[in-house]
């Protein structure tokens, strides 16, 4: 006989058998749309580091909400930026808070459509930190650290208003030990045991969270946040963190960014049997739409092969500033 024995090339041949043989398909049901909230009047402002990504008051939020609900995505998540900001992030707990006013507007307009709520508190303190800080003025400089048991309790405050308000899921992005279980109780005892948490379980101290701070103005005043958030040479450290949110009552394990962890998410999929949730952030995001203005790649190709490979190395759903776009291009087919 002679050789190549096997051709694999068989399978490839045509549109029809490589849609067949597929193993990995992306479809519109596996995203999430973030949405960014902020206060005023008459606002729809386009953030300078994600052309296509927009700050909408709460006056001009349907435009957005409805465009997302027709495209027949099934959630949003949703960032709040403040009109006053303090220590502790009190607005961001408030009932009439930027993101509680902007769930319970969406759930009246379209209430099968998801709200994810994040729960974090960076965008609502003066300091910028995910939560309450101890400072000290070291040789004129501001320094400090972030206290954890202290942060708890505002986290749970900040999560039951959210789900008072309206939010479908509630989306701790802290990285505060213990997170987990506090809310858990916290929502529980409050009458929200059915809320779900998608818990940001492993969350990476990582450069590519840059237009991000930009679009929630959300930088912090002193210091980082590698204290809190992981260091990104540890993959061994993930399956330590998602074990504790699974152990603390966690529904859903996110992996934030994805593109350069998806390592870390197919090992997680593969020890976890709980739904796991891709983060496709600000900077990914960012990089492919400034190669894209400059013409040196194909937009869509290179989006869409993205958003594949976080499905294929395990994500059950994906958060992705891509969503709208990702939705028509499925479409197209």
């Amino acid at each position: 006989m002679s050789f190549p024995i096997v051709r694999h090339r068989r399978l490839r041949q045509s549109t029809g058998i490589r849609n067949m043989v597929r193993e990995t398909h992306l479809t519109v049901d596996d995203f999430i749309q973030p949405i960014y909230v902020t206060y005023g009047e008459n606002v729809k402002s386009e953030i300078k580091s994600m052309p296509g990504v927009f700050r909408f008051s709460l006056d001009r939020l349907q435009e957005e909400v409805r465009e997302i609900a027709e495209l027949g995505i099934p959630a949003v998540l949703l960032f709040g930026i403040p009109e006053t900001k303090d220590s502790v992030g009190s607005s961001g707990f408030a009932e009439d808070g930027i993101v509680q006013e902007a769930t319970k507007l969406i759930k009246s307009w379209y209430p099968e459509l998801l709200v994810v709520a994040d729960t974090c508190l960076c965008e609502f303190t003066d300091h910028g930190h995910c939560g309450m800080v101890h400072t000290v003025e070291v040789d004129g400089h501001i320094c400090g650290d972030v206290l954890n048991d202290e942060s708890l309790d505002l986290l749970v405050k900040t999560a039951v208003s959210q789900a008072k308000a309206g939010a479908d899921i509630i989306a701790p992005s802290n990285m505060m030990d213990g997170f987990v279980q506090a809310i858990r109780a916290g929502l529980d005892e409050n009458g929200f045991s059915h809320i779900p948490i998608m818990s940001y379980a492993v969350k990476y101290a990582s450069a590519f969270y840059g237009p991000f701070r930009e679009a929630a103005d959300s930088t912090p005043q002193f210091g980082d946040r590698k204290s809190y958030q992981m260091d990104p040479a540890n993959a061994r450290e993930a399956l330590r963190e998602a074990e504790t949110d699974v152990m603390e009552g966690a529904d859903m394990l996110m992996v934030k960014p994805s593109l350069s962890y998806l390592d870390v998410m197919r090992t997680i999929k593969d020890q976890f049997d709980l739904p796991l949730v891709a983060y496709n952030v600000s900077g990914e995001y960012a990089m492919v739409k400034a190669a894209a203005i400059q013409g040196w790649i194909d937009e869509k190709k290179v989006a869409m092969e993205i958003l594949l490979s976080m499905k294929r190395a395990g994500a059950d759903m994906i958060i992705t500033y891509y969503g709208k776009d990702a939705s028509r291009w499925l479409a197209e087919k």
